[in-house]
């Protein structure tokens, strides 16, 4: 088998892929561990939904990887030391996000800086125009909101600790850089989309989060694992921070006895900034190509130092799937994500929600 793909795919994705490559089609794989097991041992490349890991373990299991296909989601939850030692390539396409994410993080800031209803008559709104926004992390979807910032008249700086405030990029971007301190110091709000490394986790915490500017407004599309949770969460209690709007957070951190479970000012939704059917065919057709690269130049042997998975004495576990497996085309509107969760208010700003139909910039 050339590849396995066990999530749900566009179909004129699927159709491009199938006329050129053996494949196993099986979105709902995951519900089987035993067959997914049995595949995975066999495949060349997968393409893997983002709750999945994959460990050591894992890789060991399957001689002939040599690459992990990601469209939505990031590697977090991937050994990526582990794939870059048995030579897997992990393949994400890292862009194609960034217009949705651009959109959905202006609209928030929007919902943000206006008074939530209990507070009308009391305080006051602020306008982007007139602010400061602080960018952390300047990738793709950084770049697209600076423009979108500038546009309307926002003053924006930024920080990124993988490049130095000398690099000619910062000025060709019109965006000022500054010390992460200063960045929470002189900003209205802030907006977080940095690419995370294991080296990044608390980033966000005491030499930045306490000096934030107060009634500062705060929207990440990064992992939660950037931020000191105690920290923040101290933040939203006094009032420091006005509002955070967390978009790529799973229910855990909001369970009872966890620092941020009932929060004022805390709105979470599960990576609702990306989804959008635009963004996920851009990530499916350039994961897709880049998969079949691999495939047509990748050995098909095994990895060298790559032991087969073989079954125990006496098993009856039923072999992979045969190739080229006929499908069915799914349909193109993708599988809507899980409901979302919030801390604190149910809907922090007026018309804006947690649910899993929250449109803070028509997402």
């Amino acid at each position: 088998m050339d590849l396995l793909i066990a999530e749900p795919l566009e179909a004129e994705v699927l159709e491009w892929l199938d006329a050129r490559h053996e494949l196993f089609y099986a979105p709902k794989l995951m519900h089987d561990r035993q067959v997914f097991m049995d595949a995975w041992a066999q495949a060349r490349a997968v393409m893997l939904p983002p709750q999945v890991a994959v460990d050591t373990r894992m890789l060991a299991l399957a001689p002939r990887l040599r690459a992990i296909g990601r469209i939505v989601g990031g590697p977090e939850n991937i050994d990526l030391p582990a794939c870059t030692r048995s030579g897997i390539e992990l393949v994400r396409c890292v862009d194609a996000a960034a217009p949705a994410e651009a959109e959905f993080m202006l609209g928030a800031l929007l919902a943000l800086l206006r008074p939530s209803p209990e507070e009308m008559g009391r305080v006051a709104g602020r306008e982007l125009g007139t602010s400061t926004v602080g960018l952390i992390g300047m990738n793709s979807t950084a770049r697209k909101i600076a423009r979108l910032l500038q546009a309307l008249g926002s003053r924006v700086i930024g920080y990124d600790p993988a490049l130095h405030a000398s690099d000619a990029q910062w000025s060709r971007w019109g965006v000022q850089p500054v010390g992460l301190r200063e960045l929470f110091e002189h900003s209205h709000a802030v907006c977080v989309q940095l690419n995370y490394y294991s080296r990044y986790r608390g980033l966000l915490g005491e030499r930045a989060l306490p000096y934030c500017q107060r009634g500062q407004v705060l929207v990440s599309v990064s992992p939660l694992t950037l931020f000191d949770e105690d920290l923040l969460a101290e933040l939203l209690q006094s009032g420091r921070m006005a509002a955070a709007w967390l978009d790529n957070v799973g229910p855990g951190p909001l369970e009872p006895g966890q620092p941020l479970h009932g929060v004022r000012g805390l709105l979470v939704t599960p990576r609702l900034a990306s989804y959008t059917r635009e963004a996920r065919v851009r990530s499916a057709w350039g994961v897709a190509r880049r998969i079949d690269e691999v495939l047509r130049t990748a050995p098909t042997t095994s990895r060298p130092g790559a032991r087969r998975r073989t079954a125990p004495v006496g098993s009856s576990a039923p072999s992979a799937p045969a190739v080229k497996t006929p499908f069915a085309p799914p349909p193109l509107t993708p599988t809507p994500p899980p409901a979302a969760s919030s801390a604190g208010r149910a809907s922090l700003k007026p018309g804006v929600s947690a649910g899993p139909g929250a449109s803070p910039a028509s997402h």
